[in-house]
């Protein structure tokens, strides 16, 4: 579980509730048409510019913000580093055995193939595509919410001048303009809100969250290569270490031998 996501999430819309409760009642800012106006029209042009697939798993998307399992460099580090250990003294086919607990696939198959003795060419061709349409998977996810972000404000745009239009025809009621504008306003309301405490910060959280698992990718590609050309574990930690921002790089305790 991402507590980021959750607490940003939840602090966002508790402030937001608290600061509504400080200046009135709360059902004055709930209006059903207002939701389906903006929610309904969001979704509809999001499913008009992605292929139906894209569009239901958007669900899936939304899921890796909140249950991101990424790896995380530093452990990956101290993984490669035992590999090349155990490479180093007891060749590469001495690794089949530690795989098997091994949990990363990309790491796995990247590993099986050195150990199958194909060349290094190959194996960084074949693993850097597997990394460059990951990324461009996960672009798709992140360009679906920028989307909607855009869709959002417009459609609660469009439900205010509905709002305006309905209001404006009992204009010669006096008593009916307030309230009137007031639920007309309420539809850019909901749609500032989606596009800004939902959409935008969850595009920006997966963009993240592809960022790192990229980084982890290339750097087992890294570790891989140098375990491959049969360099000395030392070697492969300072290789692998200059993927890591220096502040971690001087946190992180050197690997000891086995």
């Amino acid at each position: 579980m991402d507590l980021g996501t959750v607490v940003g999430i939840v602090v966002g819309f508790g402030l937001l509730i608290g600061s509504i409760l400080m200046g009135g009642d709360l059902g004055s800012f709930i209006n059903v048409p207002s939701l389906l106006i903006v929610i309904g029209g969001t979704a509809a042009a999001t499913l008009i510019n992605y292929p139906v697939p894209d569009f239901v798993g958007v669900m899936k998307v939304v899921q890796n913000a909140f249950m991101n399992k990424a790896a995380s460099p530093e452990n990956t580090i101290k993984t490669l580093i035992g590999f090349a250990e155990t490479a180093r003294r007891e060749g590469l086919l001495a690794l089949e055995g530690e795989l098997k607990e091994t949990k990363d696939a990309f790491l796995k198959a990247g590993m099986e193939l050195a150990i199958d003795g194909m060349d290094l060419e190959r194996i960084d061709a074949l693993m850097s595509m597997e990394v460059e349409l990951l990324t461009e998977r996960h672009k798709r996810g992140q360009a679906m919410f920028k989307q909607m972000a855009k869709y959002a404000p417009a459609f609660g745009m469009m439900g205010t001048l509905i709002g305006l239009i309905q209001m404006l025809k009992n204009v010669n009621d006096p008593s009916s303009i307030g309230p009137g504008m007031a639920v007309a306003l309420l539809t850019t309301f909901y749609g500032t809100l989606v596009a800004n405490l939902i959409c935008l910060p969850l595009a920006g959280k997966l963009e993240t969250i592809s960022e790192n698992e990229v980084l982890v990718k290339n750097l087992v590609l890294e570790g891989i290569k140098s375990i491959q050309s049969g360099d000395n574990p030392r070697l492969v930690e300072k290789k692998l270490k200059t993927f890591l921002p220096p502040a971690v790089r001087e946190k992180m305790q050197p690997v000891e031998a086995k």
